[in-house]
């Protein structure tokens, strides 16, 4: 297993295997937002790579004050090998060599195994409520 920054030719696999772990919603157009992702900060957007096959991604960002975490994938038939936790560590090794103090994500709130995956990682409810408002429209 590799981990690497993304490239151009992972696009199409990675939007397969952010399908296929169910991170695409209508209101998200997953080409924009790796367009987006590679405009700004493209060091912080990793892929796993088994076999030269995308089989996990993470998006990190860095605003100065917090970072943030999207997109973590693992494919399904790669899930409990340890790719998750190697792909946040890698993400958040570049994110502490960039002085970022405190890290931020958004899980579904139903997304019980998800939460529980973060929480093994140190993560922990910081009983906040997340709210968002669209400035572009990608529909």
């Amino acid at each position: 297993m590799i981990i690497t920054p993304y490239q151009s030719e992972h696009q199409a696999a990675v939007i397969e295997l952010w399908n296929a772990c169910g991170l695409v919603k209508p209101w998200n157009d997953p080409s924009k937002d790796i367009e987006r992702k590679v405009a700004h900060s493209p060091e912080l957007f990793l892929v796993g790579l088994d076999n030269h096959k995308v089989v996990g991604t993470v998006m990190g960002g860095y605003d100065g004050h917090r970072g943030w975490i999207n997109y973590l994938a693992v494919n399904p038939d790669a899930q409990q090998t340890g790719l998750g936790r190697a792909l946040m560590q890698a993400v958040e090794r570049l994110l502490l060599a960039q002085g970022c103090p405190k890290i931020n994500l958004q899980v579904r709130s139903t997304n019980t195994q998800v939460i529980t995956f973060y929480e093994k990682l140190g993560y922990q409810d910081d009983q906040v409520l997340g709210l968002g408002k669209r400035l572009i429209d990608d529909e």
